[in-house]
C-alpha cells in the first residue's frame, strides 16, 4: 500500500490567519484537488492530517468542521479524487495534547489505522510544525510554498535537505516522476 499524508489549510486549500471557518471560506487551491486524483490514480491512499485549533478556540463548531470537509469532498469528487483518512486534532495550543503537530500523535493515528509503517512516508506540508511531525516519526517531509511555505522556508530551523515545491502539483508531480521506471 502506498500512503501519503497532507495537510488541509495553506495545501489543499487556501489559509487564513483567521481560520477556515465555514464551506464558503475554503477555496482550493489551484490545481491542489487535480494533484489529489492524481495520486489517486496512482494507487496512493490519501490522508490528511490538521490542525483545527478552531474549534478549542469556540471560532467554529465541529458541525461547520464537518459541512467544510463535506465541501472538499464533493469538490474532490468532481475531479475524480478522494480522500482516504480525515484525522484532525481539535485542541488548543495551550492544551499540551499529542496530537497537536509539532507533535506526532496524529500521525501515529493514521499509522495505527492503515497498519502502515510511517518510514520515508511522504508527507506534505506548509508549515514547520507539519514538517517536525513528519520527522519525528521517519516520515518524509516536503514542504509547499503555498499557505505558510514561503515563511517557513525562510525560517532558519527548516532541516536541510527537505524538498520545495511551489504547490501541491509540483510536489505530486515531482513524487510519481520519482516512481517513474526509467526508460
Amino acid at each position: 500500500m502506498k500512503l501519503i499524508i497532507l495537510d488541509r489549510d495553506g495545501v489543499i486549500n487556501e489559509d487564513s490567519d483567521a481560520f477556515i471557518k465555514s464551506p464558503d471560506e475554503w477555496l482550493p487551491i489551484p490545481g491542489s484537488l487535480q494533484a489529489v486524483a492524481k495520486l489517486n490514480q496512482a494507487g496512493y491512499r490519501v490522508v490528511i492530517a490538521t490542525n483545527q485549533s478552531g474549534l478549542a478556540r469556540g471560532l467554529f463548531t465541529i458541525d461547520a468542521l464537518n459541512a467544510i470537509h463535506n465541501k472538499m469532498h464533493l469538490a474532490l469528487a468532481c475531479e475524480g479524487g478522494h480522500i482516504d483518512g480525515l484525522f484532525f486534532c481539535p485542541h488548543g495550543p495551550d492544551d499540551h495534547c499529542e496530537c497537536r503537530k509539532p507533535r506526532p500523535g496524529l500521525l501515529l493515528q493514521i499509522s495505527e489505522r492503515f497498519y502502515s509503517g510511517l518510514e520515508g512516508i511522504p508527507c506534505i506540508g506548509d508549515s514547520l510544525r507539519d514538517l517536525e511531525a513528519a520527522l519525528a516519526v521517519g516520515a518524509r517531509p516536503i514542504l509547499v510554498r503555498t499557505g505558510k511555505g514561503r515563511k517557513t522556508e525562510a525560517d532558519p530551523r527548516l532541516h536541510p535537505g527537505i524538498p520545495v515545491h511551489d504547490n501541491l502539483s509540483d510536489a505530486v508531480d515531482a513524487l510519481l516522476s520519482e516512481e517513474e521506471p526509467e526508460q
